[in-house]
């Protein structure tokens, strides 16, 4: 089975022939529980949410700050297992047909299994994977496999990104480019602007991918300013953190529903 690169590609396109950006969602696999992790994210997709990034959980999350670290404890605590987290790619993308991708660092991956990985994540109806720390030089033979069954090549490029760096990276990667808009770890923060929209600006002179731009934002004005430059506005942390501080499992995913509702609003106010 041949995995959903093209609906992701679809997807982005027409958001951007609407003018707006897209709204790309971050949740982690297995918290609360597996269950509840589906819950929220056909949630965000009912709130507006264009694509989902699920993420594996992993112990140790050097990208990530501590909303995210915790939900990702609960979570192992738990018992994830990469199985559930191909359960959730496959429950979220049957109930809503939209883009589901697999955010993870390699370690798991190299474990498990290449060739198993990709061919479950495809069978899945996944769209693609985000790798954070997988180096463009030692990719050749993830790319290989995701390539034959559909599935997208996502990678990280940051504020630190030499311009022939970030060449290198967008002439290998496929779906979108990721740009970290700040230094660090992920998180809300007050402002994502200015180191964010240079990253984008010279990403896109080496690539015609479409440039969606994470860590930081958590409200429609900062969603909405991100937009104003970049195809796609990820946000994860905020989402997180309401699942987090939400009294049980409804109140979480009627929050995570109504974040999505007001962040979709405000991509298209741009």
């Amino acid at each position: 089975m041949s995995g959903n690169i093209q609906l992701l590609s679809d997807t982005l396109a027409a958001a951007r022939s609407e003018g707006r950006a897209a709204l790309i969602a971050y949740l982690p696999a297995g918290f609360p529980t597996v269950d509840g992790g589906i819950d929220a994210v056909k949630a965000v997709f009912d709130g507006g949410a264009d694509v989902v990034e699920v993420g594996l959980p992993h112990s140790d999350p050097v990208l990530d700050g501590p909303v995210i670290q915790t939900a990702d404890d609960i979570a192992l605590k738990g018992g994830v297992k990469i199985a559930d987290v191909m359960r959730t790619v496959r429950e979220a993308y049957e109930a809503t047909g939209k883009p589901v991708l697999v955010m993870t660092y390699w370690n798991p991956i190299d474990r498990y299994g290449v060739e198993r990985f990709t061919a479950e994540l495809a069978a899945a109806g996944g769209a693609g994977c985000i790798l954070p720390d997988l180096p463009v030089q030692e990719s050749d033979e993830w790319r290989q496999h995701a390539e034959k069954h559909g599935l997208a090549t996502v990678f990280v490029v940051a504020p630190s990104s030499k311009d022939d760096r970030l060449a290198k990276i967008t002439a290998v990667g496929s779906g979108f480019v990721y740009a970290a808009s700040l230094m660090g770890v992920t998180g809300t923060r007050q402002s994502v602007g200015a180191q964010a929209q240079d990253l984008v600006r010279r990403t896109r002179a080496t690539t015609e991918l479409p440039v969606c731009v994470g860590l930081g934002v958590s409200d429609a004005a900062q969603a909405a300013e991100v937009a104003s430059f970049a195809d796609g506005v990820i946000v994860g942390s905020a989402f997180v953190k309401l699942m987090l501080d939400a009294p049980d499992r409804e109140a979480g995913v009627m929050a995570v529903r109504a974040l999505a509702a007001d962040l979709a609003e405000g991509v298209r106010k741009r």
